[in-house]
């Protein structure tokens, strides 16, 4: 099996032994935009993801024994299908050629260093998964989910404080549509955004901006609360004696309308407040 990573350059932006594992391969696999660009090397069938995206993992899987190639954005490890077919298949069993990912691309036309940039996707993810990220000075690149997808963000950051920040929309980036707007948060008006972008977003603060710290003990105010809220000073000890770390299961036995400082709410559900962004654990309330 073959992964091959393919730009809006289309094949021009191909490596030859990209090239030639795509004209080899009995079935292509990949999204219809990627089948589109990679058309004039495609000799085998052109198979179109299904939806949900589990069965065309499945039916991926199904023709292990063929000669298939997946087509991918760019590099398909960063944020891509490639990692998530590899937790079915032994890399060994593969050879992956990736394309400059959205990231360097973004990076390369802004001249920011990606080691000291927040990169994220929001495709098909919550907005407030930036929040923790609105540092003062902090650059961050993110990938949307379509062209309201910016206007979405940039009202976010205009209400939490931070409508000064410069925002950059990145569109079709590597391509012959490729194009590069500025604005900031608060005056956002840029219009026809096409649904394939990106986000740069220099971060400025306000006075009174709703910065989150990176430790325990979150201000009241930053949670929804009927008064009755355990104290500021006993969730950042309480937390910090439970020492979370990455996967474990944390259980609140207290009313579910009184928060610790691991969860916050959106929509009504809990959800968890990590020390660093890139903590991954559940926070369970559970009635005492």
């Amino acid at each position: 099996m073959s992964i091959v990573g393919i730009g809006e350059d289309g094949v021009d932006g191909l490596t030859p032994i990209a090239r030639s594992l795509v004209q080899a391969a009995e079935i292509v696999f990949g999204g219809q935009r990627h089948l589109t660009l990679a058309a004039p090397l495609i000799r085998g069938a052109a198979r179109p993801w299904r939806s949900p995206f589990e069965e065309a993992i499945e039916e991926v899987l199904a023709q292990r024994s063929r000669d298939v190639c997946v087509l991918a954005s760019g590099d398909p490890f960063v944020y891509g299908v490639g990692s998530v077919l590899l937790r079915h298949v032994d890399p060994r069993e593969t050879v992956a050629v990736p394309a400059p990912s959205t990231f360097s691309l973004a990076a390369a036309r802004l001249g920011w260093a990606l080691p000291e940039t927040t990169q994220l996707s929001l495709h098909a993810r919550s907005l407030d998964l930036i929040r923790p990220h609105l540092q003062p000075g902090r650059r961050v690149l993110a990938l949307t989910s379509d062209g309201e997808g910016p206007r979405a963000l940039a009202r976010l950051l205009s209400d939490a404080g931070f409508g000064g920040s410069r925002m950059t929309v990145l569109e079709a980036l590597g391509g012959p549509r490729e194009r590069v707007r500025g604005t900031t948060a608060a005056g956002f008006a840029l219009r026809d955004i096409g649904p394939l972008n990106t986000l740069a977003i220099e971060v400025e603060a306000s006075p009174g901006a709703r910065v989150l710290a990176r430790a325990s003990g979150l201000p009241d105010e930053l949670f929804e609360h009927d008064g009755q809220i355990t104290k500021r000073e006993i969730r950042a000890i309480t937390l910090a004696a439970l020492s979370p770390r990455r996967g474990q299961l944390l259980w609140d036995r207290m009313d579910a309308r009184r928060p610790l400082d691991a969860c916050d709410r959106d929509r009504g559900a809990q959800r968890p407040r990590r020390a660093h962004p890139t903590q991954r654990g559940r926070v369970w309330s559970a009635g005492a």
